[in-house]
């Protein structure tokens, strides 16, 4: 009997304990292996889009500046030394800080300066007759300033007077934006041709072209001692200073500068 019972319990043992295994409740399945797997890609595939959509939109600007970088510096190299006619922009015609309206007779007789100071300057060659001569000094660049009105001529105040036995230094516009200056056409002057100051007090001078040359930009301040000099030694001189050439548009100047030596005639 004891065998018996023996047997069965051990039999009743067996059914209880098959012969399975136990899954670890940490254990990742398969299926959540192969799930994971492909979130993974899922993630590296956007991530890969990503940077390669940002490296195209880094390129596309990049290439965008350096091309308008490119035909900037193309039209700015074409725009150097083109002669200006006329105002290309509103910029372009402020910055010139000039008037371009005719000078009346009217005008001309009421202008009015001191007994021994230039009053009018006539070239009968070039067409100028009595265009009204005034004072001025140096503007804020260092450089002669000249009239406010295209038409008028500039005397430089710390040079000589007419009659006085120096030099006399004057200035005047090449042009404003649309029209031409007073000395467009001083290039136009030759060795003989007369030039003619009147003072305040009626007193009329002559003087006689000796020499007229153009200079470049570059060199224009180291010819300025010259032009403050007489060229002929002890004799009373004239000089006529004026941009002329072609324009920058970089330097939004002329690139010449013209100079007119003049001495009194006895």
């Amino acid at each position: 009997m004891k065998n018996e019972s023996t047997s069965k319990t051990t039999k009743t043992a067996a059914k209880k304990s098959p012969n399975k295994k136990t899954l670890d409740p940490f254990e990742t399945k398969p299926k959540d292996l192969n799930k994971n797997a492909r979130s993974m890609n899922l993630d590296g595939s956007r991530s890969l889009i990503s940077k390669v959509f940002l490296g195209i939109v880094l390129f596309c600007l990049t290439f965008f500046f350096a091309r308008t970088a490119f035909w900037e510096y193309k039209y700015y190299n074409e725009q150097e030394g083109r002669a200006r006619a006329t105002a290309e922009t509103v910029e372009d015609a402020t910055a010139t800080e000039v008037d371009e309206t005719e000078v009346t007779t009217e005008q001309r007789r009421e202008h009015n300066v001191e007994p021994t100071a230039p009053r009018y300057l006539s070239i009968e060659k070039l067409g100028i007759i009595n265009a009204r001569v005034y004072s001025m000094g140096i503007n804020t660049s260092g450089e002669l300033d000249t009239p406010y009105n295209i038409f008028d001529v500039g005397w430089y105040s710390q040079s000589s007077k007419p009659g006085s036995g120096g030099v006399l230094v004057m200035d005047g516009h090449n042009g404003g934006p649309n029209v031409e200056g007073v000395f467009k056409h001083i290039n136009q002057l030759y060795a003989g041709d007369l030039i003619t100051i009147e003072r305040g007090d009626g007193e009329k001078f002559t003087y006689k072209v000796v020499e007229n040359v153009e200079v470049p930009l570059s060199e224009a301040d180291g010819y300025m001692k010259t032009a403050f000099t007489s060229p002929v030694l002890g004799t009373e001189a004239l000089t006529l200073i004026s941009c002329i050439g072609e324009w920058s548009q970089v330097q939004q100047t002329y690139l010449s500068r013209q100079f007119v030596r003049a001495i009194l005639e006895k």
